[in-house]
């Protein structure tokens, strides 16, 4: 993780941003998993998966913990709910446009009927 990031969004997006730490979180969306277990489906080494699982724990967006020798990982869901937040904002924005764009439209084929081409 760039050692210029430090507010939690940001840290949640550099972490987004890379496809097998999103596999990741979806696969522990599913229930909490071992470090083996999130490894299987990947062409990867442990220790390559567990720089992904650092990243990911440094971001919140994962928590281990320590049952007898076993240390599964959990999904910690908080730091999403504040991306989509900010995310929302933009998506209000881009309805509204779509609204008047479609409102635009309507205009538009409605048109004015003493004006046939």
């Amino acid at each position: 993780m760039d050692k210029y990031v430090s507010d939690p969004l940001s840290l949640t997006f550099a972490a987004l941003a890379d496809p097998t730490r999103r596999a990741i979180l979806a696969r522990l969306s599913e229930g909490d998993a071992t470090v083996n277990d999130i490894a299987a489906p990947f062409e990867m080494s442990l220790p390559a998966v567990s720089k992904h699982l650092k990243v990911l724990e440094g971001a919140g967006l994962i928590t281990r913990s320590r049952s007898a020798q076993w240390r599964p990982c959990h999904l910690e869901a908080a730091p999403l709910k504040d991306a989509d937040g900010w995310i929302s904002r933009y998506r209000r924005f881009w309805d509204a446009s779509f609204d008047r764009l479609d409102d635009y439209l309507r205009e538009l084929q409605a048109g004015d009927p003493d004006k046939k081409s």
